[in-house]
């Protein structure tokens, strides 16, 4: 039974036919029109037809960065999309002409991840998604955990820093604003402004314009700036493991988003926080941090999943 799975951030549309066994057969990638919710649905139709050309496809599974329903249908709010009640499953199925399922795309990740990637044998999984944003998936039990309204796990907006950085959600302070890709790079761009001496190959790889390849570039040529931005990521992205693990105990966190392909820089110190930081540390096990395996195609996979389960 082949389905079709499509992760929808804040960037870019990811879309794959996925088999049984999670293999991906064959994908694609469009950009994302995050201001115009209309245009977001016509181009997941797109690769739909474009995918299913050929194949006997039976289902959609669309993993959409927002606040889904408990009806797995209705995209209540999106932080960096516009997405307001937006009935996404309604307007894709009409658009197709196949059953979609609409999931919040790190709760597609987490599945997708736990199924056949990282979290494989794992009962108890925590996935972060550290990318424009932070997302995040729970699997307890060997199932997907997604609260009353469909809405748990929105692990980015929990607020950590009181009267903190404004965030898209509507509130200040919260985790994604300093543990994420956006985080990233607005602490190179503010170290490189007020210390500029200590960004001299941030500046020079910048050009003009610092984003988060040329941080990633910079750091891996050494520059000061750039290596304390990471640093700086890693040591909130621990910080908040920890927090997550004396709220619910997990076997296992999986990191996974766009910036984990820069894990090199950050991930080591990342545990070590964790590990610092821990509740009860040396009286407890302490769970693994493990980098996700399907790279940005873990949300694809687990998408195509969750329609093949409605």
């Amino acid at each position: 039974m082949l389905t079709i799975g499509v992760d929808i951030g804040g960037t870019k549309v990811a879309a794959g036919v996925v088999d049984e066994d999670g293999k991906i057969l064959q994908e694609t990638l469009r950009p994302t029109a995050a201001d115009r919710p209309d245009v977001v649905a016509e181009t997941v139709a797109d690769v739909v037809r474009e995918l299913s050309a050929g194949r006997d496809v039976e289902a959609v599974g669309v993993g959409a960065a927002g606040f889904i329903d408990e009806t797995r249908s209705i995209v209540r709010f999106a932080p960096n999309l516009a997405w307001r009640e937006e009935p996404l499953q309604k307007k894709i199925s009409g658009l197709v002409g196949l059953p979609v399922v609409v999931e919040n795309d790190a709760n597609a990740m987490a599945w997708g991840e736990t199924r056949f990637g990282a979290g494989r044998g794992q009962t108890h999984v925590i996935c972060i998604t550290v990318g424009t944003g932070i997302g995040g998936g729970l699997v307890f039990d060997g199932k997907l955990f997604r609260g009353r309204w469909g809405m748990a796990a929105e692990l980015g907006h929990m607020q950590v820093v009181p009267d903190g950085r404004p965030c898209g959600c509507g509130n200040n302070g919260c985790w994604e604003q300093y543990a994420s890709g956006n985080a990233l790079v607005h602490d190179a761009r503010y170290l490189a402004d007020v210390q500029p001496h200590r960004a001299r190959i941030l500046l020079g790889v910048a050009e003009g314009k610092i984003e988060g390849e040329q941080v990633t570039e910079a750091a891996r040529k050494g520059d000061e700036a750039s290596l304390r931005a990471f640093a700086n990521i890693a040591d909130w992205l621990g910080q908040g493991m920890a927090d997550l693990a004396a709220v619910l105990d997990p076997g296992c966190f999986i990191i996974g988003g766009g910036v984990s392909r820069a894990a090199d820089l950050f991930i080591d110190r990342a545990r070590e926080t964790f590990a610092a930081r821990l509740t009860g540390r040396g009286h407890r096990p302490v769970a693994e941090v493990r980098l996700a395996e399907l790279g940005p195609w873990a949300g694809v996979a687990g998408a195509a999943d969750l329609a093949r389960q409605r």
